[in-house]
Parts: structure tokens; C-alpha cells; sequence
């Protein structure tokens, strides 16, 4: 008897048609403002680059002629060190270090011997020497490291010299890096006040339609 009592009891839930009320939900979430996505590439020099050039000891010691030496391989004989030496130079990288204040660069070196219309690789300058030019960005400046190496050797003079074409160059890009980065801030705040509006009119609504609930259930009481 109360096997078939419960029988009797018992709902299929999945009989029961879907009820939607034309009411909002009062534990409906609220729509989240937009989240910001401003992404800013760290800049790869900074705004004066000369003025720093001009105004950093180490850049103003570096500035000056002195003596520098291949550092590469320096555990392998002599003459294994010329050969690897001009063949790194071939292959386009350097090792050189500045001797009176030990400062140590991996210059790097255009396979072809040229970039941006200069030679940077010339063995035919001065004989016994490999004269070597090598632009890179150091301490947010762009200069280059211009100098000459024996290649018996090994050693030289050299120094660092501020590289006006890539300085302009890369001034151009931080510029245009930076009105982008603006761009896509007043695209967001205007994303933002847009979003404020729809929120407040639905908040009303749905203060309205909570309200409107209330009176017919004390109506139906």
C-alpha cells in the first residue's frame, strides 16, 4: 500500500512544462563594465636619446678612442683564435671588450659587410686591420660601435658613437607606439560611459518590475 501511495506520488520533472516569467529575475546578475585591454610595448629607447648619450659617464667614457681586444676563445691558441675570429666576423657577430674599463659586447655584424649604405666589415681599409661598424640599442640609445682590430694581434682601438639615423628611427616608432596607446585609452573610457547609461536604466526597470511583483502578491493575499 504505501509502494503504490508513493507511486502515486511521485512527479516526473521532466513532464512539467518550462515556466518564464515575464518579470526579471531579482537575482538576475548584473552586467559587468568591460574589462580594459591596454597593452603598452615597453619602448625600446628613451625620449632624449642624444641627451643621454651626451649626459651618461659610462656612455661619455665609452665616447672616447680606446684600447679594445677579442675576447672570444680565449682558452684556444693564437693562431685558432685569429682563424675563429674572422670567421665569426664572416658569420656576422664579435666579441670585443673595452680594456680600460672592461665593458664586454657582442656586436653584431650584417653577413653581407653593408647595412643601411654603409660598410660595416671592411678588410681592405687599412692592411693587417678589419675595420668594424656595429649599430645596436644600449641603455634605451641607439649608437654604434665603430672601431678597428688587428688581426694578428687581436687588439685595436674602438669606441661607441651615437647613431643618429637609428635614434630618429626608433624615436618615430616610440611616438607612433605611444598615440596608439591613447587611442585605445579614449576608446575604452568611451566604452565605460557608454556602458554607465543601459546600466542605470535597467537598474530602474528593475527596481519598477520588483516593485510591481510585491503589489500583486499583498494582492493575492
Amino acid at each position: 500500500m504505501t509502494s503504490s501511495l508513493n507511486d502515486q506520488m511521485t512527479v516526473s520533472t521532466t513532464m512539467l512544462p518550462h515556466y518564464e516569467s515575464p518579470l526579471p529575475s531579482l537575482y538576475e546578475p548584473q552586467p559587468q563594465p568591460p574589462k580594459p585591454r591596454l597593452m603598452f610595448k615597453m619602448p625600446r629607447v628613451v625620449p632624449d636619446q642624444k641627451g643621454k648619450f651626451e649626459s651618461d659617464e659610462l656612455f661619455r667614457r665609452l665616447a672616447r678612442e680606446t684600447e679594445v681586444r677579442y675576447t672570444g676563445y680565449r682558452d684556444r691558441p693564437l693562431e685558432e683564435r685569429r682563424q675563429r675570429f674572422q670567421a665569426g666576423i664572416r658569420e656576422g657577430h664579435a666579441e670585443m671588450a673595452f680594456m680600460t674599463n672592461g665593458t664586454n659586447m657582442h656586436l653584431q655584424l650584417s653577413p653581407t659587410g653593408f647595412s643601411n649604405n654603409y660598410k660595416e666589415v671592411d678588410f681592405d681599409k687599412e692592411p693587417g686591420k678589419v675595420h668594424l661598424r656595429s649599430p645596436f640599442i644600449m641603455n634605451g640609445v641607439c649608437v654604434r660601435w665603430r672601431g678597428y682590430v688587428d688581426l694578428e694581434r687581436l687588439d685595436g682601438v674602438g669606441c661607441l658613437e651615437f647613431d643618429e639615423e637609428n635614434a630618429a628611427e626608433e624615436d618615430r616608432i616610440l611616438r607612433e607606439e605611444i598615440e596608439k596607446y591613447k587611442a585605445r585609452l579614449r576608446e575604452f573610457e568611451e566604452k565605460q560611459r557608454a556602458f554607465r547609461v543601459p546600466t542605470t536604466s535597467h537598474a530602474h526597470a528593475h527596481a519598477h518590475a520588483h516593485a510591481h511583483s510585491e503589489q500583486a502578491n499583498i494582492q493575492v493575499r
